[in-house]
């Protein structure tokens, strides 16, 4: 199959929570346009994602400040560089704002925010000094938008927004773009497991979860495949990109059209 996307031989991904879903559909789309790919993942299902398209993997827990400093030394060393960034790692958990616990709710804003913008800090200059870059973070709708029971969550998306058109500001002058990509509800392993969290927070059935509270808003009722978003992401890093940055893309299936 040729790949639409072929302008990334060459060049060096990292992507962050690469062992399953979007990541890992971004992983399998940017080696078949020729990149080096190294996945990040907390799960040693990631080493299983990097050997089936012969890519490299670096296992490291980004809840910690130290090991995703340590993350992206090891990155840089394995090609002397960084060309795309793609930070992708998330998880969710669901809680009314007062029954938040706070080591939770801080420890999501690490994993989501933090921990990205270590990432680029240290990518960026090799991006300066060749004149070339991409990054991408994966935010969500509800990086546009809220839902309840989701404070963490939400915050730490609305964030990396905004952090995402920071660094565009700041980068353009070196070739080096920043978009965020707004995923509705994609049919992967996180979302599959917030069904039954979202009915008991809800007090709803678990069957009435994906039609009532995922797909209600949306225009199109279906879970968005990972491969849609791994796509955008694909053109996102490709030089036909090269002009577009400090943007939010939204893939939701109309979710936030209301």
């Amino acid at each position: 199959m040729t790949n639409t996307y072929n302008s990334l031989g060459g060049r060096v991904a990292l992507i962050t929570g690469g062992g399953s879903g979007i990541g890992k559909a971004i992983a399998k789309v940017f080696a078949e346009s020729g990149a080096t790919v190294i996945i990040n993942d907390i799960r040693d299902v990631g080493q299983e994602a990097a050997d089936q398209i012969g890519g490299h993997f670096l296992k490291a827990d980004l809840s910690d400040m130290q090991a995703t400093r340590d993350l992206a030394e090891s990155a840089i060393g394995i090609e002397g560089r960084v060309d795309i960034l793609v930070n992708n790692a998330g998880y969710q958990n669901i809680y009314p704002v007062e029954e938040f616990p706070d080591d939770i709710w801080a420890e999501m804003v690490q994993v989501m925010l933090i921990a990205p913008f270590q990432l680029i800090k240290y990518v960026v200059p090799g991006m300066k000094e060749q004149n070339w870059g991409r990054i991408i973070n994966i935010s969500s709708i509800h990086g546009l938008v809220a839902s309840p029971y989701k404070s963490a969550y939400n915050s730490a998306k609305h964030g990396i927004v905004g952090l995402t058109k920071t660094v565009a500001l700041e980068l353009g002058e070196f070739g080096v773009t920043a978009n965020a990509i707004c995923p509705g509800y994609v049919r992967t392993p996180l979302v599959e497991s917030q069904v039954a969290d979202q009915a008991r927070t809800r007090g709803i059935p678990v069957e009435d979860v994906v039609e009532k509270v995922m797909l209600e808003p949306a225009a199109i009722k279906r879970l968005i495949d990972p491969e849609e978003v791994a796509g955008l992401a694909a053109f996102l890093a490709s030089d036909t990109a090269r002009s577009i940055t400090g943007s939010t893309y939204s893939i939701d299936a109309g979710w936030v059209a209301r």
